[in-house]
């Protein structure tokens, strides 16, 4: 039963830290072109246009897909409620890397925004 709470509590750690970043890079996104913190490619980093663009894009992905993921991983954990350490542990994992896919994911969409909407030289089309 610890177990499966310890893991419950990791699992969580990915659709809450989207939902939390989410929001923030939508409604207090950094405000200067930085290399430390925020989404950085090298198009994002283009413009402060670009730049205003894609951590809005993100923000509204991740705290999307975040919201979807919470309830998603609240249920999957409760199949494995239960069951063994080992098998907790095995479905824990599972779950994490396929929580990472739309994390990891959403880079696409946002790339594929910003060629969509800005020129090679950060300029909007």
């Amino acid at each position: 039963m610890a177990f499966w709470i310890f893991m419950l509590i990791m699992n969580l750690m990915i659709p809450v830290t989207m939902i939390g970043f989410g929001y923030l890079f939508l409604k207090h996104p950094p405000r200067h072109v930085n290399g430390l913190f925020g989404y950085r490619t090298a198009m994002s980093m283009k413009s402060q246009e670009t730049w205003d663009f894609a951590q809005c894009f993100l923000g509204r992905l991740w705290l999307t897909a975040g919201c979807i993921l919470l309830p998603v991983t609240v249920a999957a954990m409760l199949f494995l409620y239960g069951k063994g350490t080992d098998i907790v542990g095995t479905g824990g994992g599972v779950i994490c890397l396929i929580q990472c896919m739309p994390m990891i994911g959403c880079i696409y969409p946002v790339e594929k925004g910003l060629k969509r909407n800005f020129d090679k030289a950060g300029k909007r089309i």
